[in-house]
């Protein structure tokens, strides 16, 4: 039994032997693939030990800066291309639209959507590098990206408010609900738009207090600067006048306020008399409407107010905001004038009619 054990070692080794190459040749020194440099080291000196260095100090290190290098020259020209795509993408984006309000508008969002799009390229590619350079040097990767995992479920839970803002900040962008400039009204609070964020949109209220609201708490918001606005004017008047007389009148004065070259821009179409809104025991409440350029509705909504006011007060003293006529006889005045011309006795003098008392001169 013993002879045969040591016949089978015996065996073993010799073969062994006979597989190492023999000392003093390039195969010993640098194996059987040998690399450049310890090829030109071998091919110099012939010595082995200066091979075997070689190969362990220069070569191997050699050749993984070699690959990290590589790697990192590819996430570079990908993450030019990319910021190169991105920014002819945002550069359509403002160029869309050819008016001055819409580009203003425009270009806000394009600058956060490109922001937002480069920075999500980057950490994309520069992730994915690292990932291939830790192999690279021999890390074993199983352990860390199972790590990753449990610590991202972790974030996760614990910020949900936050990824919650951020998706809420990216579809914001994505949809245009709003931007930079535009007048919105969130819950309670109405505003102009300062400043919008993946997180945060900040407002500036009429007062001038600056609102912080979170994107994912914004449930819906109402946007009074997109496309055009209108102009809502309530105007009340006593209730013994003429209802179609004083429609006829604010119509025309609106007409009028259209027709100007000033305002002509501003009212996108000539403003209508809606009617009477509401009626009470000493008043009605006629309105009207005007369909005006963003921002502009409160702008034009006082100038009607005003000019409608002075058109009233102006055709108040006739009689035809009453519905009576204008004239009590063929003379315009009382037919039985008394002594010296003046009014009869007990009669009631005619009022004297202003310049442009007519409904359609106001």
């Amino acid at each position: 039994m013993y002879p045969a054990v040591i016949h089978a070692v015996l065996a073993a080794a010799a073969r062994g032997l006979a597989a190492r190459p023999p000392a003093g040749t390039l195969e010993r020194a640098c194996g059987r693939d040998p690399g450049i440099g310890c090829r030109l080291v071998w091919d110099v000196s012939h010595s082995t030990r200066a091979a075997e260095l070689t190969t362990v100090f220069f070569a191997g290190p050699a050749h993984v800066i070699g690959r990290i290098a590589f790697v990192l020259l590819i996430a570079f020209v990908l993450r030019t291309a990319a910021q190169r795509l991105i920014g002819r993408i945002t550069t359509r984006a403002r160029e869309t639209s050819g008016r001055a309000s819409a580009s203003e508008r425009r270009n806000p969002r394009a600058s956060a959507l490109g922001s937002v799009l480069s920075n999500a390229a980057s950490v994309t590619i520069f992730g994915i590098a690292i990932v291939i350079i830790l192999g690279d040097m021999g890390l074993n990767l199983a352990p860390v990206l199972a790590s990753a995992g449990v610590l991202g479920v972790a974030i996760g839970f614990g910020a949900q408010n936050l990824v919650q803002d951020v998706l809420a900040g990216i579809f914001m962008l994505l949809e245009d609900q709003y931007g930079v400039g535009d007048v919105i009204a969130v819950s309670d609070v109405t505003g102009t738009v300062e400043a919008v964020s993946l997180r945060v949109t900040r407002l500036r209220d009429v007062n001038g207090v600056v609102w912080h609201i979170r994107n994912g708490a914004i449930n819906q918001a109402g946007n009074e600067s997109q496309g055009w606005a209108r102009a809502i004017v309530d105007f009340p008047v006593a209730y013994d006048k003429d209802v179609p007389r004083v429609r006829r009148l604010m119509a025309q004065t609106a007409a009028q306020m259209w027709h100007e070259p000033d305002w002509h821009g501003v009212i996108l179409e000539e403003p209508e008399v809606w009617g009477v809104q509401e009626l009470s025991t000493e008043e009605f409440v006629v309105r009207l409407a005007a369909r005006t350029a963003p921002l502009r509705q409160w702008e034009v909504a006082r100038e009607i107010r005003e000019r409608v006011k002075v058109a009233l007060d102006a055709a108040g003293g006739s009689q035809a905001l009453n519905g009576e006529p204008a004239d009590d006889g063929p003379g315009g005045g009382d037919p039985d004038p008394g002594p010296g011309g003046g009014p009869a006795e007990g009669s009631r003098p005619t009022a004297a009619r202003p310049p442009g008392n007519t409904l359609g001169q106001p």
